[in-house]
């Protein structure tokens, strides 16, 4: 029987480790479908405090995991395929068939972002593909970018680019939005900003070199093709929590996030932090906070359960 499980090992799931471990809970930490989360996925991340010169995605990962394990945390391969909540005694199963038992559970299994799904596009990822102008615009200074998408998260991230980029183009399937009027209103109202409507992307031109060098498009109405030079080209099509095993048995919003009130869920002992409950921030620094919140509640759970018994 464990103290507690920890799903996932991106920033919230290694930082509840971390507080778990100094506890002295000895955490579990299963590492999921993404071992060390979105940040795996990035090059240099100049946003997150303590490394002045920025840090490797990879590396930052790499060096949290080090820090959970110095204090005790076990971690396991794997992937949670189903579970029983219910009652004291929490039940995951993994997509090997091996079941676990654990008094408290921390739910730190992210949300995935949505691409388009071209091979060049994948083989960019992290190479001036990405899914994050928060993230990631910095790096585009001076230099035209594409954003793809027709939400309010591509008004968003299109307007936000402006800061840097020297022009910034959005690329629409359709004529219509599905953002609201005022998100609307204030990209169009942006001279940095240029729509490309009834367009797809059909390849990221850039392999060979690594980088991003322009984008092939087809007007779905015209069926014409042309080439559209960028440095950078960002995903805005939204996200999906990575929230399938516990459908049924958590509260989620329409999309599939958690719902929580600070990171207790529907269920007592079980607990979520990071993407997987935000769709507003979706940040390293906000999925830590949010993994030492719920380390914290865990404790505080036991220590009450203790006291009960």
């Amino acid at each position: 029987m464990e103290n507690v499980i920890i799903i996932g090992t991106g920033a919230a799931g290694l930082t509840a480790a971390i507080y778990c471990a100094r506890a002295n809970l000895t955490p579990l930490v299963i590492d999921g479908m993404e071992p060390g989360g979105q940040l795996t996925t990035t090059t240099e991340v100049e946003n997150f405090p303590g490394f002045e010169h920025g840090i490797m995605g990879p590396e930052l990962m790499a060096t949290m995991r080090k820090q959970a394990e110095r204090f005790g945390t076990r971690f396991q391969f794997g992937s949670v395929a189903s579970c029983s909540l219910d009652g004291e005694v929490k039940t995951l199963t993994l997509d090997s068939g091996e079941s676990l038992e654990t008094k408290t559970v921390i739910i730190c299994t992210g949300a995935s972002a949505k691409y388009l799904g071209l091979p060049s596009e994948q083989a960019l990822i992290g190479f001036g593909v990405t899914a994050c102008a928060t993230c990631d615009g910095a790096f585009y200074r001076d230099v035209p970018v594409a954003v793809v998408g027709g939400g309010d998260t591509a008004m968003e991230e299109a307007t936000f680019l402006t800061r840097f980029a020297s022009k910034v183009y959005l690329i629409h399937r359709r004529k219509e939005f599905r953002a609201s009027p005022v998100m609307v209103d204030r990209m169009m109202a942006n001279e940095k900003i240029e729509v490309i409507y009834d367009t797809v992307v059909e390849e990221v031109i850039g392999v060979e070199d690594k980088s991003v060098k322009g984008l092939k498009l087809k007007n779905l109405l015209t069926e014409e093709q042309s080439e559209l030079p960028v440095d950078g080209f960002f995903l805005a099509i939204g996200h999906q929590p990575n929230t399938s095993p516990f459908v049924g048995q958590l509260d989620m919003d329409e999309t599939g996030y958690l719902l929580t009130d600070s990171t207790k869920t529907n269920i007592s002992g079980v607990y979520a932090a990071g993407d997987v409950q935000d769709s507003v921030y979706r940040q390293a620094i906000t999925a830590a906070g949010t993994g030492c919140m719920a380390a914290l509640e865990a404790e505080r759970f036991l220590e009450s359960q203790e006291h009960q018994g």
